[in-house]
């Protein structure tokens, strides 16, 4: 199944058209597809109204520098603000942790969103694309940090998906725009990147979505193109039963397997139940290569709907919300939040 992008706030014919091809699962949305609150909630109503109430619509509203939607949104602080405070206040920053994560996912929520792809658990450890996206360079402290965020995700009746397995953070090149090849042994990623998806997984998440990373010490296929991360590593050894998410296919390190169709393919041949296509200009291509194996919403995928949101003037006259403001927002205060 394909989680596709569109090209505006406003959903463009052909698009409509997508939305209504059995292989479609959803829609990815990004800044360009938002101008406020009412816009949104009228586009997410519009996927649904035409491609039925099991699409899943989703967001990178991660916080900091990946916060899709801004103004009318509370601006959420980068990770890294929480793993700081962790430092020196281990049980405040699981608190905010919790915090930040009921803030996004309920606003998400009342606004029509299903999910976030969030949160990043990946280690602090110099990569380019990461930076303060991830917690803490420490795996017990951003376990830790990881188990609280999904807490906090649930209680804002939000699914929860671990990024990017087996491990983002310890090779220092930036997927979007090369090949990223890290050369460690399998027991040294074990050792540290996996500790914080292995006990994230324990806390019930929803989904995790690959690394377009090649680890070639355990297979010499990026892991979302990997039977062996997919399969063996992810689902026999972590015993994660939920769905497997793909990467952006159009990310330079994708181009491993090929053209867009032999990445869509790849992807579910390795076992990814949902393979995101998030830029307009290559969704009929990714159309054409699920065509023939388009057979309706895994169980999978369906658990990423979550619960229903309360709506957004519910949430406002939440009290408990205004407190849980303020605290994580002070934190766009302190140096490096940016």
């Amino acid at each position: 199944m394909l989680m596709i992008g569109v090209a505006a706030p406003e959903l463009a014919e052909h698009e409509k058209a997508w939305l209504r091809t059995p292989g479609v699962a959803g829609v990815l949305l990004f800044s360009r597809n938002y101008r406020s609150r009412e816009q949104l909630q009228a586009l997410c109503d519009s996927i649904r109204d035409i491609g039925g109430d099991e699409l899943l619509i989703a967001v990178d509203q991660e916080g900091g520098p990946v916060q899709r939607f801004r103004d009318g949104f509370t601006r959420l602080p980068p990770l890294a603000a929480i793993g700081a405070v962790y430092d020196r206040d281990r049980a405040e920053a699981v608190r905010l942790a919790e915090e930040h994560a009921w803030v996004m996912a309920s606003e998400l929520r009342a606004s029509g969103v299903d999910f976030s792809f969030a949160p990043v658990v990946d280690l602090a450890r110099g990569n380019a694309a990461i930076g303060r996206r991830a917690f803490h360079a420490d795996p017990a402290v951003t376990a830790e940090l990881g188990q609280a965020y999904v807490r906090g995700m649930h209680l804002g009746g939000m699914a929860a998906v671990l990024k990017h397995f087996p491990g983002h953070g310890s090779v220092a090149t930036d997927t979007h725009k090369a090949v990223a090849v890290d050369r460690r042994s399998l027991e040294d990623i074990r050792r540290d990147d996996l500790r914080p998806f292995a006990e994230c997984i324990d806390a019930r998440v929803e989904a995790v979505m690959m690394a377009h990373v090649t680890y070639p010490a355990v297979d010499s296929l990026p892991a979302g193109y990997s039977k062996v991360w997919v399969e063996r590593i992810l689902r026999g050894e972590l015993g994660f039963a939920g769905a497997v998410i793909s990467d952006d296919i159009s990310m330079a390190a994708a181009g491993a397997a090929g053209d867009v169709g032999a990445r869509v393919r790849a992807h579910r041949d390795a076992g990814c139940d949902l393979v995101l296509a998030c830029f307009p200009e290559v969704v009929d291509e990714a159309l054409a290569a699920v065509a023939d194996g388009a057979t309706g919403m895994p169980v999978q995928l369906a658990a990423l709907r979550g619960a229903l949101g309360a709506g957004w003037d519910g949430l406002i006259d939440n009290p408990q919300r205004d407190r849980f403001v303020a605290r994580i927002t002070a934190l766009n205060a302190e140096p490096g939040t940016a």
